[in-house]
């Protein structure tokens, strides 16, 4: 049996593994999780992952989560190419760093920027707070900044000079607020020049079924479905934001 992949393809990390298994050829079982409906607060998902988020593997016995871990997984069960992950000590360092360093100055801003303009005003019924965007935008701009102004100055992609997991990660955080009007590409030449030459490694077509949630407007029925749920999103969102 291949491993289930337990994913919510409006979450970038799980975009990122979704990109991966499916341009490696890995087989895997989809299990979609709505996080939209509080499907990964369910008891039968709670049993797959305990901290209830996505993503989150299981391969027979075996259970799994994190982006990254669940990653590393793929790459060395199913041998894929070296470019993703290299063998050479310097070059996989350097994939090491920007996922270790991501997750704090990528994937929690750009994360709270695509709350703020998305996921907020669609389950409160309220307009976007302007000052708050902005204050969430600054908050991400000196990664950008970084990410522009040095780590691209040197070479093509973020680790190597191909395609790695550190791209594939930054590509998906990044089109996260994007796909919603925040254009995190618009100022940074760089990295905008960086956006397209990680489209064309991943390919164009899987790039865009795999943004296909994001990249549309949410079905505004969602929030009335449930609206206890819907309360209870936005609160947890509003904590997070601050």
């Amino acid at each position: 049996m291949p491993p289930e992949l337990f994913l919510d393809l409006y979450s970038p990390p799980c975009r990122a593994i979704y990109i991966f298994a499916l341009k490696n050829g890995i087989p895997f079982q989809l299990r979609p999780v709505e996080l939209g409906r509080g499907e990964h607060l369910k008891p039968e998902f709670l049993k797959v992952n305990p901290l209830g988020k996505v993503p989150a593997l299981r391969d027979g016995d075996f259970l799994l989560a994190e982006s990254v871990a669940i990653l590393l997984y793929l790459s060395r069960k199913y041998q894929t190419a070296e470019h993703w992950y290299p063998p050479e000590l310097q070059a996989r360092a350097r994939v090491d760093e920007y996922l270790a360093w991501q997750h704090t100055a990528v994937q929690l801003p750009a994360t709270n920027v695509y709350l703020c303009k998305s996921l907020l005003p669609h389950f409160s019924g309220q307009p976007v707070d302007q000052e708050r965007l902005d204050r969430l935008m600054g908050k991400l701009r000196p990664a950008l900044q970084h990410l522009d102004q040095e780590v691209l100055a040197a070479k093509p992609f973020l680790a190597t000079e191909q395609v790695s997991l550190a791209d594939l990660m930054a590509f998906t955080e990044l089109m996260q607020p994007t796909a919603v009007g925040c254009d995190l590409f618009r100022d940074w030449p760089r990295l905008a020049a960086w956006r397209a030459r990680v489209e064309a490694a991943l390919g164009p077509e899987l790039v865009q079924e795999a943004h296909s949630l994001v990249l549309q407007p949410r079905d505004p029925r969602d929030a009335q479905r449930d609206p206890k749920l819907a309360q209870e999103l936005v609160h947890r969102v509003l904590e997070r934001l601050g």
